[in-house]
């Protein structure tokens, strides 16, 4: 399967994959920790640097950009300093901003603290209100313009309000119409608006909590799941379960069980963007279903060995398939 993975790569070129999503910014603070504060039993950070990435959908569109495809990204962009960095470094990577629009609630912003390659704590700013109706139509507006050219629609969902029920309904006819795949990265406090989407991609505390089932055993997963997909109508589930790899279930067939492949792991954040951006490159590629997911595994195993939020690129996840670490 690895000669075809690789081939696979070669064939990004530039095809069109809509993303719509909450946008965010990630900002590092990295430093080291070297005492306890006298004033409180709270650690006190010496910062040596900071850092601001892309982050939530914007991070699923810059894998996506970095793998050789084209994103379409759409989502709400505050009138804030934030706002303004996310545009000017969407622009400065190539990756196309008319999607983007302009909205009166702060731009989300994830600051993280990070010593000694630990994340030390985690402050979010941000406000969940539902998009405005406006705003909505305006995303679908830009993805109907565009439609002939979008092999995918790709929904990357942070519950910050950017995913509502007149736009999931909206994304999900304009998928029909032109019979697109559309795929789902799910929170749990919207699941009901997934409901028909062909796609979706729960890690294992959200499989859970979408069911309110425990997952122990493969048999407790493939219950899960049945229940999932019962209660959404979605065909295909992929289910990430970190150190133990992932789970696809397609249709009627048999689960196929992919191992992790991660040798070290230093950091998760952003990984299931990764994850995603890869399983829709695999498939805008012509790959199957189990092929895409076994990329986005070899993806994921590259990914999580970076601290912060990153991007794959081609040459990193080809150099990942070369070194024959297949499942």
């Amino acid at each position: 399967m690895t000669q075809e993975l690789l081939e696979a790569l070669d064939k990004l070129c530039g095809q069109v994959v809509a993303v719509v999503g909450d946008l965010m910014v990630d900002h590092f603070i990295w430093g080291d920790v070297s005492r306890i504060s006298p004033e409180a039993p709270v650690p006190v950070v010496e910062v040596h640097r900071e850092s601001l990435r892309l982050g939530g959908a914007a991070n699923v569109a810059d894998n996506l950009f970095c793998l050789g495809l084209r994103p379409l990204l759409c989502g709400l962009l505050g009138p804030d300093a934030s706002g303004q960095w996310l545009r000017e470094e969407l622009r400065r990577r190539g990756l196309p901003d008319q999607g983007l629009i302009p909205d009166d609630r702060p731009t989300t912003v994830k600051t993280r603290v990070v010593a000694q390659g630990q994340h030390v704590v985690r402050f979010d700013k941000e406000r969940r209100d539902p998009a405005p109706l406006k705003a909505v139509k305006s995303i679908l507006r830009i993805i109907e313009e565009s439609l002939e050219a979008i092999r995918l629609i790709i929904v990357s969902d942070y519950a910050k309000g950017t995913v509502t029920a007149p736009l999931m309904e909206g994304l999900k006819n304009l998928a029909k119409s032109r019979d697109i795949p559309l795929l789902v990265d799910p929170k749990v406090d919207n699941a009901d608006l997934y409901r028909g989407a062909w796609l979706i991609t729960p890690n294992r505390a959200e499989a859970e909590a979408l069911t309110g089932h425990r997952i122990r055993h493969r048999q407790d997963l493939v219950a899960v799941v049945e229940r999932l997909r019962g209660r959404l109508n979605i065909p295909v589930v992929l289910v990430t379960l970190g150190a133990e790899g992932m789970a696809l279930f397609e249709g009627d067939r048999p689960p196929f069980f992919i191992p992790a492949l991660a040798r070290e792991i230093y950091d998760v954040t952003g990984a299931g963007d990764t994850v995603m951006a890869a399983l829709a490159a695999g498939l805008t590629a012509g790959l199957s279903l189990s092929q895409a997911a076994v990329l986005a595994n070899h993806a994921a195993a590259v990914v999580v060995g970076k601290i912060g939020t990153a991007a794959i690129t081609k040459e990193e996840l080809r150099q990942q398939l070369a070194e024959g670490r297949s499942c």
